[in-house]
């Protein structure tokens, strides 16, 4: 065990590595070709330590790749060519050295060795890069450049008609293809494990499957996108974009809801608290919020036993931002708030700056308790059962800049008592008890604020299609 782990700790070096042959041996070439007109000859005296350096660099990479590929989980067949161009390099740069330093080797033409050295310098980094990024790493932007319509690339878009959008095609895919795939694809599989073909998701990898069709908690690929931050098993790795509170959502109704390849949104059982997700996905909203809701100042990291508790109880914890101690919580897949919960919430008083209660049974008493947070700076309480009683216990969150009380029972009277609000910036009031004629004294109370009362036209696309309904005659 322990030698495998130090191999595989040398495996990875060839990531650092591999640029010294690639910047040593194309200052060689450069050199060499100066070196040929009489006025750079002198540059011929250290050319062969050039050439050592680039062929020593060139060794140490291909031994470190081949430890990398036998100890990681790569591709073979793809790995094959790029393996053989890289063991190509390294014996031309050492033919090379030979013929700078003794001057043997006749049969080799210098200006021809100094060419096929370039080109499979450039055949080996493409071939290098194509494993790490994909096979159209390098030609995907001259596509877009050139090819106004690629169908074949999988990105997440608005969607016309949300309810008629496939679940896993055009909502799933592309949360998987940006997130999961550059570590789970057909040249790199980790834990033997491809994500970009749906039969290949579903069987799961060495360690076996990952979904659970119908059963999102026991599911292996959602516990991993839960696991804190730091933990090593955590999907995707913290160094990557990390899925948002919203798309790990999709992905536990989706499969709950049986992870099928081919029912549309229509067909399944929409929960209340995902409906306004769906809708984000069809218009979604381009008000950025979140980078004036994180404090300047850092914090430290949560108590690791703590997030575990609290993901225990199925309650998404992602941090705010990547590198970023603060956290956000939503309860978007437990809707069941209790005082076990507040105290665990409470811990994380310092790291919690985001929490979303929406559609759950959070009530007045509960909201006392959320009122502790004080360091919360957006608080989405819409679709929950407070009323004016609980109101006044937000005049403790005075850092809040964010505040969403949609489908709330909240009246003027209670929001004109929420005086020490000084820094809210963004107020929901959509399907509440609050009247039309006290908006004015409201966005006098908050003058830096967005109040958003609903009641938004929805345009029609010629891609909709309407149908009209002629009225029946009684006669």
């Amino acid at each position: 065990m322990v030698l495998l782990s130090f191999a595989k700790l040398v495996g990875r070096f060839h990531p650092l590595l591999v640029h010294l042959p690639i910047g040593i041996l194309l200052v060689a070439i450069l050199l060499k070709w100066l070196s040929i007109k009489p006025k750079y000859q002198i540059i011929s005296i250290v050319l062969p330590l050039v050439f050592l350096l680039g062929a020593i660099s060139a060794i140490l990479t291909c031994i470190t790749g081949y430890i990398l590929f036998v100890t990681d989980d790569y591709d073979a067949q793809a790995i094959a060519l790029h393996q053989w161009m890289g063991i190509s390099v390294a014996i031309v740069s050492v033919l090379l050295y030979v013929k700078e330093k003794w001057g043997k080797l006749p049969f080799i033409p210098i200006k021809w060795s100094l060419l096929a050295l370039f080109i499979l310098i450039m055949i080996t980094g493409h071939l290098g890069g194509s494993i790490t990024h994909g096979a159209d790493y390098l030609s995907s932007p001259f596509k877009k450049i050139f090819i106004s319509n690629q169908s074949n690339e999988i990105i997440q878009k608005p969607i016309v008609q949300v309810q008629e959008a496939k679940v896993y095609g055009e909502i799933i895919t592309p949360l998987l293809a940006t997130k999961c795939y550059a570590c789970h694809n057909a040249n790199k599989q980790k834990g033997d494990f491809r994500m970009d073909e749906f039969g290949l998701l579903l069987q799961g990898g060495k360690n076996g499957k990952t979904i659970q069709p119908g059963n999102a908690a026991n599911s292996e690929l959602l516990k991993r996108m839960m696991l804190p931050l730091d933990d090593e098993h955590h999907m995707p790795p913290k160094e990557k974009s990390q899925l948002t509170e919203s798309q790990i959502a999709l992905i536990h109704w989706w499969i709950n809801e049986g992870a099928d390849s081919s029912k549309r949104v229509k067909d399944l059982v929409q929960p209340a608290k995902l409906k306004p997700i769906l809708l984000a996905l069809q218009n979604p909203n381009t008000t950025n919020t979140n980078i004036q809701t994180i404090p300047e100042k850092e914090v430290a990291p949560a108590d690791e036993k703590i997030l575990k508790q609290v993901q225990a109880n199925h309650i998404i914890v992602i941090p705010v931002a990547k590198n970023s101690n603060y956290l956000s919580i939503n309860f978007v897949v437990d809707s069941v708030i209790d005082e076990k919960d507040i105290q665990l919430l409470l811990q994380l008083k310092p790291q919690l700056i985001w929490l979303k209660l929406a559609y759950s049974n959070l009530n007045d008493q509960t909201l006392k308790g959320i009122a502790e947070l004080s360091n919360l700076t957006k608080l989405d309480l819409s679709n929950t059962a407070i009323t004016n009683n609980g109101i006044q216990y937000l005049n403790a969150l005075t850092q809040l800049r964010y505040l969403n009380l949609v489908g709330t029972h909240t009246t003027s009277m209670a929001l004109l008592q929420l005086t020490k609000l000084t820094k809210l910036k963004s107020l929901y009031l959509y399907k509440t008890g609050v009247s039309a004629k006290s908006i004015s004294a409201i966005a006098a109370l908050f003058p830096g604020a967005i109040i958003d009362t609903g009641g938004y036209k929805v345009p029609i696309y010629q891609a909709d299609t309407t149908e009209l309904i002629k009225p029946v005659s009684n006669r």
